[in-house]
């Protein structure tokens, strides 16, 4: 009788078989923190340092649907909305070799700066993407851990366009893919120790590198509808205090 999976008994699983560690629920309060992050100043709500206008919000209407806004307030700057996994219940970190994926609808509107990106203790940061609708067909793609980016141009970005993302954070080479294609391998990598939570947030430009928001613009937006991490078994099976695998 054939078994009731196609696993052939005895044989041993790739290691470079990928399991999901983690899907993204936005409207968990365990996974997810809403509002501050120690990659901002005393950890919010302002990064003014930044050139950003940002004042950010707890307010689920910004960022627990997916839905990530920015609404502008009376004082000159705007409430946005970031989520982080630092600091939440669950506490959750990406690892050296682990790969991440999302799916993102880009905002149409100048000033707006969305991103995925990665902070721990000070620095860690990968960003997954950045973008600027006044760089219309331009996704930023940049390791600050070992100091490597590429700017990628594409049909595909567009203000209001969907567009899959896939970063896989190697010790030796961080790889990006666009809609499937290979668009960055870094060859620098983020070394095998390297670990970092995830955030998820909509900034405002304040106009010294990207146009602030035009005067008649008073809300903004981008959506992410899905965010995974895959994650190897060896590196499954790997203590905490010990050198992730390779990515393959």
């Amino acid at each position: 009788m054939k078994p009731a999976s196609d696993a052939v008994p005895g044989a041993t699983r790739s290691p470079c078989v990928r399991s999901v560690v983690f899907t993204a629920d936005f409207t968990s309060t365990r996974q997810w923190v809403a509002g501050r992050s120690w990659a901002y100043p005393d950890g919010g709500p302002t990064n003014t340092g930044d050139n950003k206008l940002d004042h950010l919000t707890a307010d689920g209407e910004f960022s627990r649907t997916g839905t990530f806004r920015a609404r502008r307030r009376a004082d000159g700057l705007w409430d946005t909305g970031l989520l982080t996994t630092e600091e939440s219940a669950e506490g959750f970190m990406v690892r050296a070799g682990d790969r991440l994926d999302a799916t993102v609808r880009l905002p149409t509107e100048s000033g707006a700066w969305p991103a995925i990106w990665t902070w721990r203790d000070g620095g860690n940061e990968v960003d997954v993407f950045e973008y600027h609708p006044d760089n219309p067909d331009l996704l930023e793609l940049s390791n600050h851990v070992r100091d490597s980016y590429r700017y990628v141009r594409d049909a595909a970005v567009r203000p209001g366009g969907v567009v899959d993302l896939s970063v896989t954070f190697g010790a030796r080479s961080v790889v990006w893919t666009l809609n499937g294609r290979q668009v960055f391998a870094d060859g620098r990598g983020v070394g095998s120790r390297w670990r970092a939570h995830l955030i998820v947030n909509l900034s405002v430009c304040a106009g010294r590198y990207h146009p602030a928001p035009d005067p008649d613009v008073t809300e903004m937006a981008y959506a992410v509808t899905s965010l995974v991490v895959h994650r190897t078994p060896r590196a499954l099976q790997e203590p905490e205090d010990e050198e992730p695998a390779q990515a393959c």
